[in-house]
């Protein structure tokens, strides 16, 4: 499939800066890591999310991501999957912002610092919403208890990356990459049916 001038996909931008490489159509190194920012800031935002971080820490990790894929493009490196090349530089940074997150509460908890605690929103109609919340914390909880793969795998496939992404992202193999993703969705919907 090949993009459009106007395709705002992962696949357009980078036609439209190999074009601009072959003279068609000018693009600037900046132009280009700044229109993927635009498409792939949000994906990986709710992915970093999903590993527990604040939403400060996992804009922080956002740009550090995008910093390096300038970086890693003005080296003239490879541009192959650089939806996938991003997504695992995302994930591995985010795990070490994790690990270090751990460390401050741990530190925290030892000078005695009380955890933030969390606020649920109001909703309009309280039946609805407590029916709704019982069954966002039944998945969540279904979720939560995944083994780490499967739970990455889910998160990555919710965000739109294709098997062989995922599997290029957490470094395991495709039937691994299917099958985590098989065991978290029936996980889902045996917890949801009840």
């Amino acid at each position: 499939m090949l993009a459009r001038p106007g395709d705002s996909s992962v696949e357009g931008v980078l036609l439209r800066s190999i074009e601009g490489e072959r003279g068609l159509r000018p693009s600037s190194l900046e132009d280009e890591v700044t229109e993927l920012f635009d498409h792939l800031r949000n994906p990986l935002l709710r992915y970093l999310l999903s590993f527990g971080l604040p939403l400060q820490d996992a804009e922080e990790v956002v740009q550090e991501v995008f910093l390096a894929l300038f970086q890693h493009l003005s080296l003239g490196k490879p541009r192959s999957n650089i939806r996938g090349w991003i997504f695992r530089v995302a994930h591995n940074q985010g795990l070490k912002r994790c690990q270090v997150n751990r460390r401050n509460e741990r530190m925290a908890a030892a000078c005695g610092a009380d955890p933030a605690e969390k606020k649920l929103d109001p909703a309009p109609d309280p039946e609805e919403a407590i029916a709704n919340w019982q069954r966002h914390q039944r998945l969540l909880a279904v979720v939560r208890a995944l083994p780490e793969q499967d739970r990455r795998c889910l998160y990555l496939r919710a965000e739109g990356l294709r098997y062989r992404e995922i599997r290029d992202v957490l470094g395991i193999s495709l039937g691994s990459v299917a099958l985590s993703i098989q065991r978290a969705l029936a996980r889902l919907i045996h917890a949801d049916e009840r």
